[in-house]
């Protein structure tokens, strides 16, 4: 009489194991150690990222450390349905401070702050994971805080004056990142070794200054920024049937000139936020 009892319990814990390994098929939240939460469609173990796709076409989403991921928890129905009062679905990116008394939708702040200034919002979001992982309460070894890492002077002469608030924080991140850019001549790599190694070592050393740390920065964004965009672009790209005006032709169609809008331009020549 045991025996299939015991049978029964194993068959019931590896259907679980089963469950708990495949993609999330509806809204979770990925709860982080920090105590801030990202709710996401599903998600991909990938080495030792975790990407959570935020968007139900994957063409947005967010690679964070598995090490920073506490648990996960199920969206209630009607909370992934739609905000309180709102009709329209919510975003995806929501984080929520360890007190629990300050929510912040990220995805609404950085398109706000990167609308202001004329960047890309993914370029915004790529300075972010690489600046404090998307920790609100971020603080560097020499004393850069919150989601850009925002140095105190740096800060106060962007007039920020809590760091730790994510509005004010990328508000002013992206300001100085656009600063930077215009400082550099939409030299994106400039913009970025001066946002982390300081524009006086740009200056010093006529470009990158020659930091391991510094380089290595910029190859994560620009590597984050670009795997973003390849990624939207594939989405993007259906498959349909060849068109008559392609047999016409025998070539594609060229692209359309959409390039020239400020994302776009900023994925070339990117500008402003802090540090």
């Amino acid at each position: 009489m045991t025996k299939p009892i015991q049978i029964a319990q194993w068959a019931a814990l590896i259907a679980l194991l089963a469950a708990t390994a495949l993609p999330c098929p509806a809204a979770d939240t990925a709860v982080l150690r920090n105590g801030f939460s990202i709710r996401h469609e599903r998600r991909q173990v990938i080495g030792t990222i975790t990407r959570l796709y935020v968007d139900g076409d994957d063409t947005s989403f967010v690679d964070v450390p598995t090490a920073e991921i506490d648990h996960f928890e199920t969206v209630p129905a009607e909370a992934a349905q739609r905000e309180p009062g709102k009709n329209a679905p919510p975003s995806r990116l929501q984080m929520q401070s360890p007190a629990g008394n300050i929510h912040a939708d990220l995805n609404e702040v950085v398109r706000a702050a990167s609308g202001t200034y004329h960047l890309d919002p993914d370029l915004v979001n790529s300075v972010i994971r690489a600046e404090s992982g998307f920790n609100v309460r971020a603080v560097s070894p020499k004393g850069a805080q919150g989601l850009m890492q925002l140095m105190p002077q740096t800060a106060s002469n962007l007039g920020v004056q809590n760091a730790f608030d994510p509005k004010a924080n990328v508000e002013g991140g992206t300001r100085y990142l656009r600063e930077l850019l215009e400082r550099y001549d939409f030299d994106l790599i400039k913009a970025l070794a001066a946002y982390n190694a300081g524009p006086q070592r740009v200056e010093q050393y006529g470009g990158v200054p020659p930091y391991y740390e510094t380089k290595a920065y910029i190859a994560r964004i620009v590597r984050d920024f670009n795997k973003k965009k390849l990624a939207a672009k594939t989405a993007s790209q259906p498959s349909a049937p060849k068109s008559s005006e392609t047999k016409s032709t025998g070539t594609p169609a060229p692209a359309t000139k959409s390039h020239k809008s400020p994302q776009t331009q900023a994925k070339a020549s990117p500008a402003q936020p802090s540090q």
